[in-house]
């Protein structure tokens, strides 16, 4: 195995996270070279990550998540639920429960 890739062990990234990372990848339209060309690592490696095979290192994440135009952000977990509404309405505003009123949330995004 390469020196750079480390086999996956119980404290990969959850399959959410590997969920989220493919999705920006795709509504991007890069192929897994073409992430991996933008943040330096080879194509084998994107699959691994996304895979579950592959654990990256913590900067790996960081430069990943920047690369799609995204952030990492602590929570409280109390208030998860919250944060994953906001997100949830910002991807689908039409499935918010508001769109039969014609009403927004204070939080909806203009664009």
């Amino acid at each position: 195995m390469l020196s750079h890739i480390k086999a996956a062990t119980s404290h990969g990234l959850p399959e959410s996270m590997r969920e989220e990372l493919r999705t920006a990848r795709r509504e991007r339209g890069w192929s897994q070279a073409e992430l991996g060309r933008r943040v330096g690592l080879p194509q084998t490696h994107i699959s691994g990550i996304e895979s579950g095979k592959v654990v990256p290192r913590f900067d790996t994440i960081l430069e990943l998540v920047r690369v799609l135009g995204y952030d990492l952000l602590m929570v409280p977990r109390s208030l998860v639920p919250v944060a994953q509404a906001l997100v949830r309405d910002h991807r689908h505003p039409q499935a918010s429960q508001y769109a039969d009123e014609g009403e927004r949330p204070l939080y909806a995004d203009e664009s």
